[in-house]
């Protein structure tokens, strides 16, 4: 057993200002306000006021920490699960990116084994591309880019193992109807993204998820909403930002706040190896990035992922929108969990499990908690 005390606990549905937060068995078995304490049988961790959220969840990460989805290699997922922990990263979905189709099948068995090994963080497969369009390539090596293909997305998700639960495809292009019903059948959700579907487009597809939005997708214009209109204006729509001021104004990130608001933005990354390293030349689905104060880019000048962490993420959607830390919470662990079905994971609640960060008061993470084992700790916190 084990129990966190004197916590400012804050969840998507209730806020305990100076609470407890008990678990047994990897699970929460409960959590009130600390005059309702009662010590027993079990190590108690005194948090003295700071803030614990439940552990971030990013559904669109290529890498980091010098490691890379497509590099097919599982002892490197293991790194890159291990090294999120400092971010309070606690479940992800390893992204793929477009690459030729053994590429793709190596990395997809890797990610697999990973997964049912069930002794990592890592939850699921994010596909992006290479169902895409060319014309919206941005980053994603063009000369590998198909038309959506229903056999060919079906032979990968057995390959799989079942566990791609997130696939950016662009709805425009021909084969996308009986690939989106490819899709329903395997449980897996299609997004749009690298598109330049039209509003309408959307609509007929049914999407209901939008890949880093504004990104390589068909802009907002007053006589045709285009994609980015449809995943702002549609209600039911879950839109990804990466709140990096570079990929998209903090302006411009508060505009979709305001849109959509809290319930329907997921925080994202959409991080490649270079997170976490210093500034140079990195790869990206076998082609040169550079990596300069904060910006990875193609030798073209596209932008290539980025080098975000979900901590700063978690900081800089608070900065830029002014939203409440209930309201970052939703945008990076609730909203997620509900979205993909993770029923024990994004909120602080009995019988969910005990994945967990502890914040100090400048929103940097103090602690991370798995399942209610530490797995990170601050070194000046030991």
């Amino acid at each position: 057993m084990g129990t966190l005390i004197n916590a400012h606990i804050v969840s998507a549905e209730q806020t305990w200002e100076r609470g407890y937060i008990k678990w047994s068995d990897q699970t929460i078995d409960e959590i009130g306000p600390m005059e309702q304490f009662e010590q027993q049988d079990e190590h108690v961790i005194d948090v003295a006021g700071a803030l614990v959220t439940p552990g971030l969840i990013d559904i669109h990460i290529h890498g980091g920490y010098e490691v890379d989805t497509m590099d097919a290699d599982a002892s490197r997922l293991r790194r890159l699960s291990e090294s999120m922990l400092q971010e309070g990263v606690t479940s992800f979905f390893a992204t793929t990116i477009t690459q030729s189709k053994e590429a793709i099948e190596h990395a997809l068995a890797a990610v697999r084994d990973v997964i049912e090994a069930q002794d990592t963080t890592l939850l699921g497969i994010h596909l992006e591309g290479p169902f895409v369009n060319v014309e919206m390539a941005g980053a994603q090596p063009a000369e590998h880019i198909i038309d959506p293909d229903a056999e060919q997305f079906r032979k990968w998700q057995e390959l799989a193992g079942g566990h791609i639960r997130l696939v950016t495809y662009a709805p425009e292009r021909p084969g996308a109807r009986a690939f989106e019903a490819a899709l329903r059948e395997s449980g897996a959700i299609g997004s749009a993204g690298h598109t330049s579907a039209t509003f309408e487009d959307n609509k007929q597809a049914g999407v209901k998820h939008g890949t880093h939005l504004y990104n390589q997708m068909r802009g907002l214009h007053h006589r045709e909403p285009g994609t980015v209109g449809y995943c702002l204006l549609e209600r039911g729509v879950m839109a990804e930002i990466i709140p990096d001021g570079i990929h998209s104004r903090p302006e411009m990130v508060d505009f979709a706040f305001r849109l959509k608001g809290a319930d329907e933005l997921i925080v994202i990354t959409d991080a490649m190896r270079a997170k976490g390293l210093p500034d140079g030349q990195y790869e990206l689905g076998g082609q040169p990035v550079i990596v300069e104060k904060g910006a990875a880019r193609l030798q073209a000048g596209n932008l290539a992922g980025s080098v975000l962490t979900m901590d700063a993420a978690f900081r800089n959607i608070q900065t830029y929108t002014g939203c409440t830390v209930e309201e970052a919470v939703k945008m990076t662990a609730t909203n997620v969990a509900k979205e993909f079905g993770l029923t024990t994971k994004g909120e602080v609640k009995p019988g969910f499990d005990a994945d967990l960060v502890v914040w100090d008061a400048t929103t940097h993470v103090q602690m991370t908690f798995v399942k209610g084992k530490i797995v990170y700790e601050r070194e000046e916190q030991k």
